[in-house]
């Protein structure tokens, strides 16, 4: 009878502690961004070498503290694929990270299969918006646009414990 219990409590304990993981993973963490907050979707004009801000509608944006490539976020433009591909950085080689299933305009599937198909171009939104994290936008060409976050190559030295190196500048709490 004693072994009933305490594998019922077991059981009942983790069945309460992989929904709490759960809750905390997919909506927990997560914050709907105001416009003002979020600012403009912001690219990197080639001539330049400036952030300029696109023209964009319906913007949506979620993102959350706990990490820095949480951030996603969705918009439509009227800006065609010849015009941004003359003005604006392109990037090789993104994918976009997964959004939580309940933020539903933003399908990272989709987002890929577009890209390796050619109807989605990816573009460099602002370098190291956090120490070592980029921010990528992709527009489709029919004017859908999607915003995330990725490490960049400095990211993925420190945080994956590499030596980061003389190319990357120093972190912010590093002190130099």
């Amino acid at each position: 009878m004693n072994g009933r219990i305490v594998g019922a409590i077991i059981m009942i304990t983790a069945v309460v502690a992989g929904a709490a993981l759960y809750y905390l993973q997919i909506y927990g963490f997560y914050r709907e961004v105001s416009d003002a907050e979020a600012g403009q979707v912001q690219m990197l004009n080639i001539a330049t070498g400036a952030l300029e801000p696109i023209l964009t509608d319906n913007f949506s944006a979620i993102d959350a503290d706990s990490s820095p490539i949480r951030y996603r976020a969705c918009f439509t433009t009227t800006h065609s694929h010849p015009m941004l591909t003359e003005t604006y950085q392109l990037l090789e080689d993104r994918e976009p990270r997964n959004a939580p299933v309940w933020f539903d305009c933003f399908d990272a599937t989709a987002i890929a299969e577009g890209i390796e198909a050619g109807a989605v171009l990816v573009f460099l939104g602002q370098k190291n918006v956090h120490y070592g994290v980029d921010r990528i936008v992709a527009i489709h060409e029919d004017g859908r646009g999607w915003v995330w976050q990725d490490l960049n190559d400095c990211g993925e030295k420190a945080y994956d414990g590499t030596v980061i190196g003389e190319e990357c500048p120093p972190r912010p709490d590093s002190g130099s």
